[in-house]
Order: structure tokens, then C-alpha cells, then sequence
């Protein structure tokens, strides 16, 4: 999405966090708190992203922005270290490129000495993809060979024609490498469904998100608590395995949300999968109609619902959204008007509810 000195300027340093607690994110290289603020070293005159690596200054020697915009403003330069202007995690032009090659293979298979080839270095490139990925390069491809032949399976293709096509020369290679991706055989993934998978960068850190046939069922900062037991229920609930992937519904998705953080979208119009119970179902509903720039308490949601009694049951139901944004839990306080109750951050949620006051809706 956008690079910072691109993010709105509703970040003002009017709603930064506390001084005190900027220079320990900082100080701790605080991932959490990128797309939050930017650094200005007075010693130096250049300014940093929070979890930039290079020596600290003294704390006196600090001073905060809200987005590189204003830090530029102030006549500080960017970082070369840490280069603030790019998101966190921005992709280089060179795997862009290797992406969109291996989006046309029939069978995206790439040995080092292809890699080389093309002049990528084969461990430059497996460091990159274990960094933001969790997984290197050829397990990626490999990743993506499996998601084809998951497709195929659930076409009903035979399953060794399936193996040959996507490039394994044995039933029992294609086997292993199938169940160890998707915890079953191919004969049994024919009973159960793909989530496709990506990540999306926002002004507030990155997200993942996943999709099913029917619409978005999972939408997450990446560091928030309790990730793991989202995929987990998802996994359970919908008898399904996760992989990569590339759907049109991710575009969308990217494009929504980039309008949103700009200010100009208050509300989002892709089709959802919700997963729970129709009581959690129904409370996530509600929450879809609280107006954008408005909160309500758990206590008002839960009258809003016809249950005034049912405030426990509301609270753990928004806790169990597992769609953050579109369905907007954020927009739901505390009856004495304090934050409180955020998965992902409670400065999160308060820059959200800051962007929603200021939008140009």
C-alpha cells in the first residue's frame, strides 16, 4: 500500500502515544508500532522507522512525527538503513519481477542454477523469503504446485495423472509432499476445502488475509494475539487447509483498504465468509452497521441486539472476530467511553477510530 510520506496526515503529532513510550518501541525495534510514528535524531538530522536497527540516541536527542511526510517538513533525510519512505516489508523490483515470471509457468519450478541465470543470488533469495515469509524460496513453489493440484484433485482428475502434471515423477514423492503441506493424503483432500492466503501492507503494519470460494474469512494484523488460534478454528470449523494464493478478492481487497486508510472509503463491499456461531454471526453483523466515525459501548450493542442481559456473550463475540476492519469491532468501547478490548493493539484501534473521525466521507 502507500509508502509513508504518502499516509494521510490525520496521524498528527497531536495523537502520537506518550514520548516515553515511542522511545522504548524504538528502542526495542517495535515492529508493532510502524505506520504509528517516525523518529527525528536532532544529532544527525535523518529520521527512522521504529524498528530500525542502527545505534540509539539519548532520549533527549529524539522527536516524533506522525508519517514522514511531516518528518520531511522538519527538514530531517531518510534513514538508509532502515528506509522509512518504503512500507515495512516492501517488495523489491527484482522478486516483483521473479513473482510475475513464475505467475505464467505452467509448473513454477526454479533450480539454483536457473535462479542464477536470471543474476539472483539463490541465498539472497531464500533469506528474503524465510524473512517475510516464513518459508523459502522453493518451498514457495512447491506451495504453489500443491495449490494446483489441489484444484485438480477436487476436479475429480486422477490423482497420479495429477502428480505427473505437476511435475513429481512418483505417486509416492507427490504423496509425501502432499500430506506434509496439508496434514492428509491427496485421497482425502478431496473432502476438504483451499483457504488461499496472503499479506497485504497497511500505514498500520502488515495484514493477512485469507479467502474462501464464498468471500473473506480472515483479515489480521499479523502480530496480533491469538493469530495462530484463528487459523486453527478456521482449519477445524471449515474442514480446510490453507495455501498461497493470488485471488481477485485480494485485489479488491488491497484496493479497499488503500481507499480506507487514504480517508475516502467508509465501508467496504466484498463478500464475506463469516465463521462462527449464528449468535457470534449475528453480534458481527451488528457490528457491520455502526457508522463510520461513531462507537457504540458493549453495552449498547447488546440492547441494539435485544438482549441488554447478553453484554459478556457480545464482548466475547467481538473478541472472536477474526475480520478486523471491515467488520469494525474497533468501533466498540468501553461503557465509560475508555478503549479497551483490541486484539490487535489498543493504539491500533485508536488511530483507526482517529482516521474514521477524519475522513472525507
Amino acid at each position: 500500500m502507500q509508502s509513508n510520506n504518502q499516509q494521510s496526515t490525520v496521524f498528527s503529532k497531536a495523537t502520537l502515544p506518550p514520548n516515553k513510550v515511542m522511545y522504548q518501541a524504538l528502542v526495542n525495534k517495535d515492529t508493532q508500532y510502524e505506520g504509528i510514528f517516525v523518529a527525528g535524531i536532532k544529532t544527525t538530522g535523518i529520521f527512522c522507522r521504529p524498528s530500525c536497527s542502527a545505534r540509539k540516541p539519548k532520549e533527549e536527542n529524539v522527536e516524533y512525527f506522525g508519517n514522514s511526510q511531516q518528518a520531511l517538513s522538519f527538514g530531517y533525510r531518510p534513514c538508509k538503513i532502515c528506509h522509512p519512505l518504503e512500507p515495512l516489508g516492501n517488495t523489491p523490483q527484482w522478486i516483483k519481477d521473479l513473482l510475475k515470471e513464475i505467475e505464467n509457468l505452467e509448473q513454477p519450478r526454479l533450480k539454483d542454477q536457473d535462479l542464477r541465470q536470471r543474476g539472483i543470488e539463490p541465498a539472497k533469495l531464500r533469506r528474503w523469503f524465510k524473512k517475510h515469509h516464513a518459508m523459502t524460496f522453493q518451498a514457495y513453489l512447491r506451495g504453489l504446485r500443491l495449490n494446483r493440484a489441489m484444484g485438480q484433485i477436487q476436479a475429480e482428475q486422477p490423482i497420479l495423472d495429477v502428480a505427473l502434471d505437476v511435475g513429481y515423477q512418483s505417486l509416492s514423492g507427490f504423496s509425501e509432499a502432499f500430506k506434509k503441506l496439508t496434514g492428509v493424503s491427496p485421497k482425502s483432500h478431496k473432502q476438504q476445502q483451499k483457504i488461499s492466503v496472503t499479506r497485504l501492507l497497511t500505514p498500520l503494519g502488515p495484514m493477512i488475509a485469507a479467502a474462501t470460494e464464498r468471500g473473506v474469512c480472515l483479515l489480521e494484523f499479523i502480530d496480533r494475539r491469538g493469530l495462530e488460534t484463528q487459523f486453527q478454528r478456521l482449519t477445524r470449523r471449515l474442514n480446510a487447509h490453507f495455501v498461497p494464493g493470488d485471488e481477485t478478492i485480494f485485489k479488491q481487497l488491497a484496493m479497499q483498504m488503500q481507499h480506507y486508510f487514504n480517508g475516502h472509503l467508509n465501508s467496504f463491499n466484498l463478500p464475506l465468509d463469516l465463521v462462527g456461531t449464528e449468535f457470534q454471526k449475528k453480534v458481527w453483523r451488528s457490528l457491520i452497521q455502526i457508522p463510520c466515525g461513531e462507537t457504540r459501548s458493549y453495552q449498547q450493542q447488546a440492547i441494539h441486539l435485544g438482549n441488554a442481559k447478553s453484554v459478556r456473550a457480545v464482548a466475547k463475540a467481538n473478541g472472536d472476530n477474526a475480520i478486523a476492519i471491515i467488520i469494525p469491532c474497533h468501533r466498540v468501547i468501553g461503557k465509560d467511553g475508555k478503549l479497551v478490548g483490541y486484539a490487535g493493539g489498543l493504539w491500533r484501534k485508536q488511530r483507526l477510530l482517529e482516521l474514521e473521525r477524519a475522513g472525507n466521507w
